[in-house]
């Protein structure tokens, strides 16, 4: 993309139509033939288009595969392709070649059962270990991780926080970092800091670091084999980066729903300069992180934010600034935002649309889809909400039905994606491939701002 120098000059403007531009011109893959340049192109492009706002050839499809959804279709378990790297990559191959995609996701978010073994991961528990062997799932382990008192440790040095404080609480692995003295900010090599890592049980922790990297990278290997090989085959990820709501990063896993629901009473002004204090660093790393993707779009899975949580005023009070100030982040470095907006988001609606104009996927669990495409949708491309209940149960053809209303009601014009609410690990595998068999037969664009 340039020097430095030069990205740094450009409008974020010129900066998005940049990283559309290497997305979709591909310049690192190696295709397997002709064909299959052809069809990532078209696909890529596809989905620039509903971004934009404008019409692309048909309505583009993410099909809603779970966790474990390839591993069960291919006869295998999330256990054992947590464990199982040939046969995770043996899984994936088998629903890549049995479905047709618009976009591959990949295995990225099956976790290496070993490096949680190693680390003595705490935050989930996984198949076998906290869970039955057939679940299909992890489960999150809700906790007050960071108590009340400790937010001027965060706020003051979030990283010092993070690494002395609260990895000794989550991850056993690192229990001997508690010991560990803040980082010297010194011009000459710190023997004194240095000398503490022959501590006994600060060895433990960086000899178990290592383990786990070891293991990690065999696992990044096997991921990164399949993310080439669907690319190569014509399959573009739509997934460029992962990113949080600063309310969510301090709920999720530091403080707990529970306790940040009681501090946006107790302690709001904390609440607020926290999130103030990390919503910088968050764009910064997002930003760093997408620069391994050709795909500029980034994803956020919003956990506390829908109606039930908080009132309207909590959440333009608490959640919805400091998660703007990030998603304007991303936008000015080019990136696009999909914000993942889980459960009711009917009373958001006019709180959210106010966004720069095609720069934004709202992806939407349980709204009134007619009124996302109404009051969002003249904003940002929509995507969603096909009920996982009927996905689940439903028959194929029950499918293609929901599928065309959602289609009729917010394809028009462009920006609509097609996907599911949200994603699922059981059911029919041919309601998935009446998903994409509803795009092409109903969500076809005909010039004129109609579908057909």
């Amino acid at each position: 993309m340039g020097t430095e120098k030069q990205w740094a000059n450009l409008s974020s403007e010129e900066k998005r139509e940049e990283r559309f531009r290497r997305w979709l011109s591909a310049p690192d893959i190696a295709f397997s033939s002709p064909e299959a340049e052809q069809a990532y192109k078209a696909r890529v492009a596809r989905f620039i288009k509903a971004i934009k706002l404008e019409e692309p050839d048909r309505v583009p499809v993410m099909l809603p595969a779970g966790l474990s959804f390839p591993a069960r279709y291919a006869g295998s378990s999330l256990k054992t392709v947590m464990y199982d790297y040939e046969e995770l990559r043996r899984a994936w191959l088998t629903f890549m070649r049995d479905f047709e995609l618009d976009t591959f996701a990949g295995p990225v978010f099956v976790s290496p059962g070993r490096v949680y073994d190693i680390l003595d991961y705490k935050l989930h528990q996984w198949p076998g270990h906290g869970l039955p062997d057939d679940a299909t799932t992890y489960q999150y382990v809700e906790g007050e991780y960071m108590r009340p008192e400790e937010y001027d440790a965060l706020i003051k040095d979030p990283l010092d926080y993070l690494i002395r404080t609260w990895l000794p609480r989550t991850v056993g692995a690192f229990a001997g970092f508690r010991k560990l003295g803040q980082v010297p900010l010194i011009e000459y090599l710190p023997i004194f800091y240095i000398t503490q890592f022959a501590d006994p049980e600060v060895r433990a922790s960086v000899l178990a670091l290592l383990d786990a990297a070891q293991e990690a990278a065999k696992w990044l290997a096997t991921v990164g084999n399949l993310t080439r090989i669907a690319r190569e085959s014509g399959i573009p990820s739509l997934f460029g980066g992962r990113s949080r709501a600063p309310f969510d990063f301090l709920g999720d896993s530091l403080r707990g729903t529970k306790s940040i629901m009681l501090d946006m009473y107790k302690r709001p002004e904390k609440l607020q300069e926290a999130m103030e204090r990390v919503t910088p660093i968050i764009i910064e790393r997002t930003v760093n992180a997408a620069k391994l993707s050709e795909s500029p779009v980034v994803m956020f899975t919003l956990h506390k934010g829908p109606g039930g949580f908080m009132s309207n005023q909590q959440f333009e009070t608490f959640y919805w600034p400091t998660l703007k100030k990030v998603m304007l982040g991303l936008i000015e470095e080019g990136l696009v935002p999909m914000p993942f907006a889980e459960g009711d988001y009917m009373p958001r609606l006019d709180i959210i649309k106010n966004m720069p104009r095609g720069k934004v996927i709202w992806y939407f669990e349980t709204v009134d889809m007619a009124k996302a495409k109404e009051i969002v949708g003249k904003n940002a491309c929509i995507a969603g909400n096909l009920p996982s209940s009927i996905i689940c149960t439903g028959t194929p053809q029950e499918v293609k039905e929901q599928c065309r209303r959602l289609i009729e009601t917010c394809a028009p014009g462009g920006g609509y994606i097609l996907a599911g609410g949200a994603a699922v690990d059981e059911g029919n595998p041919d309601n998935l491939r009446a998903m994409m068999e509803a795009a092409k037969e109903y969500g076809v664009y005909r010039g004129t701002g109609q579908i057909q």
